[in-house]
Order: C-alpha cells, then sequence, then structure tokens
C-alpha cells in the first residue's frame, strides 16, 4: 500500500479506552496515520475501523501488553517497515489499583508498575530507537499532577508517575548531551473521566471515583496535540493541577495532613468496590472515552506550559500562597492544624 507520507506517523499507547482513544481521535482529525497499542485485539480493530470511517487516514493496530519490552520493541520495529517513520510516540497505557497500602498485594503493586511506569520505559526506548537514526521526533509522556502531589489509596500508581518524571528528565538530559533533535514532554493532568474507575482494581468499601475537579478525556487529547507542535519541557493541564504542584513545594506537610482528612472518602462512591473483574490482568469489554462522571466534567481547561518568564512566576507564586491560605483555613476551621 502507499501510504501520503507528508502525513504524521503517530504510535499510541492504551490507544482504546480514555485519554488514548481521544488522542487518536485529535490526531485523526489533523490527518494523522496512526498506530495503535492495546491488549485487546477486538477493541483495536473496531476502533481501526471507526477512526478509517470518520477520517482518510491510514490505522495499524498491535494487540501488545506494554509491560512485554520485546513486543513493544516489534511493533515500533513494524512501524518503520511499513511507514518508514515515527514522528510522534505518545506514551499513555496505564493500570492502577485502590486501597491503602496494608491492602495491597506485592503482586498487584508489581503489575501496576511494570504497565504505568516500566511501559512508558519500553516505550521510549522503543522510539527512540527509531527516531535517533532521523534525528526528529517527539515522545509525549501522559503524566499526572500525582507525579509531584500524591495522595492518599493511589500508592502504586502515584510511585509509578513520579517515577516517569524522574526517568524522562534524565533522559532528556542525555539527547541534549547528545545534541539530539529528538524531544521529549510530559503532560500532566488533572483527574480525567475515563473508564478506569469503573475498571480499575480496588480494595477500597466505595467504588473508587475522581478528585474534583474533573475534566473530559478531550482535554487531555487536544494538550498532548498542543505539546507536540510547541517545544515544552512540560505541560500542565488545568489550573488545579498547577496549583497542586506548586502548593506542594510551599507547604506539603500541610497537604500530607489535609490529604489524609479528605481524601480517603473523595476518592470512593456510595456503592460498593469489591468487584470480581477487574482490567489489572486482562481488558475489560465496552471500551469508549468517557467514563461515568460526565455530568461533572469539564469539556475545557486551560494549559499551563513551563515558560519561566518573570511574569509566570510570579503570578505562580501569588495563586500557590493564595491556595495554600486557604488550605491552611480550612483545615484549621476542622482542627486538623493549630
Amino acid at each position: 500500500m502507499t501510504h501520503r507520507r507528508s502525513s504524521e506517523i503517530v504510535v499510541i499507547t492504551g490507544a482504546t479506552a480514555g485519554v488514548g482513544r481521544a488522542t487518536a481521535e485529535a490526531f485523526a482529525e489533523r490527518d494523522a496515520n496512526l498506530v495503535l497499542l492495546a491488549r485487546d485485539a477486538e477493541a483495536l480493530e473496531a476502533f481501526a475501523a471507526e477512526l478509517e470511517g470518520l477520517w482518510q487516514v491510514v490505522v495499524r493496530t498491535h494487540t501488545v501488553d506494554i509491560a512485554d519490552a520485546e513486543a513493544v520493541a516489534q511493533a515500533a520495529q513494524d512501524t518503520v517497515d511499513e511507514f518508514g517513520q515515527i514522528d510522534v510516540w505518545v506514551n499513555n497505557a496505564m493500570v492502577t489499583v485502590f486501597g491503602p497500602l496494608s491492602d495491597l498485594s506485592a503482586h498487584d503493586f508489581r503489575r501496576v508498575t511494570e504497565v504505568t511506569y516500566l511501559g512508558f520505559v519500553h516505550g521510549t526506548m522503543a522510539a527512540l530507537d527509531q527516531m535517533r537514526l532521523r534525528d526528529r521526533g517527539v515522545v509525549v509522556q501522559v503524566g499526572s499532577a500525582l507525579a509531584y502531589r500524591a495522595i492518599p489509596l493511589q500508592s502504586a500508581y502515584c510511585g509509578a508517575k513520579h517515577a516517569i518524571r524522574g526517568f524522562t528528565d534524565a533522559v532528556r538530559s542525555e539527547l541534549l548531551h547528545d545534541n539530539s533533535s529528538v524531544r521529549l514532554t510530559i503532560v500532566h493532568l488533572p483527574a480525567v473521566n475515563t473508564p478506569q474507575f469503573d475498571w480499575a482494581a480496588s480494595t477500597m468499601a466505595g467504588a473508587p471515583r475522581p478528585v474534583a475537579p474533573v475534566y473530559e478525556p478531550e482535554v487531555a487529547a487536544r494538550a498532548i496535540v498542543w505539546a507536540v507542535d510547541h517545544p515544552r519541557r512540560e505541560v500542565y493541564v488545568g489550573r488545579m493541577t498547577l496549583l497542586s504542584i506548586l502548593a506542594n513545594k510551599v507547604a506539603p506537610g500541610l497537604l500530607d495532613r489535609y490529604l489524609a482528612r479528605t481524601a480517603i472518602q473523595g476518592q470512593q462512591r456510595s456503592q460498593t468496590g469489591q468487584r470480581v473483574a477487574n482490567n489489572l490482568q486482562v481488558p475489560q469489554p465496552g471500551h469508549r472515552t468517557r467514563g461515568s462522571f460526565s455530568s461533572e466534567a469539564k469539556a475545557s481547561g486551560a494549559l499551563r506550559v513551563t515558560d519561566r518568564t518573570g511574569a509566570v512566576v510570579g503570578v505562580a507564586l501569588a495563586a500557590t500562597w493564595m491556595a495554600c491560605r486557604l488550605v491552611q483555613r480550612r483545615m484549621r476551621r476542622k482542627n486538623i492544624v493549630p
């Protein structure tokens, strides 16, 4: 088959649901040819047919568990063999388990780490092996505010997101040392209305829910596409993402206590969270873009980028001070701090 070589070649992991699905749609809308990686072959083929029917793009699929480094590398090689290049690689695939550490098994914790952290390592390695040869390309890591400010009941996921940030910073410095034109960027997201809260493993009494404010996956997808076009080290999506990160730098102990008091019940719905089926080891049916929280989710959100101008720093510091004061007042009313 002859492909339109002027089109971008975009690889997306975890592409059949949530942020990955919305990102594939956003790139297809701008005429990119797509390579989709996920575990569910049926969901992949159905989504590929949908994309090709809506947009005149070529879509290829690979049934891959992102924890399998060799399979990921082979998918990258197959992409280059067919298309000749990889322009954008989006690391997005994740799994998680909700619950206090005392209730988690080492096996489950390891699985979250293998997918949500090592999966990003495998994707980055596979992408860079190909991109370095052409000295061009962008790797986008789908990060989180939780990469800076961890919260209770998500120790495995928060640990993985922290690790992704450290890993990416190290590799970025290596690329700079080599004078490489390949670029790494992280898009840090707020809570997003994806199906993960219906699929994730959990030991909590109540079914998992995102911490408000919640955004629709299309907001994240627009930020990822924006990050590809604009050379930024990191991109923060949503005001609360930036405020959480900055407030944690100023008063981490205060936030520890505030989250200890509010974030346990704040991440649970009233219905039971004990489900037999989850997507930790095998994919679940019903792949879709949005989750169960559209009634409260925002369909738009501002980007906050890491341009280090005096104006941005000044505004950020002022916002952080105001946020810390607000949190402190709330905590004093609840007798959390003296």
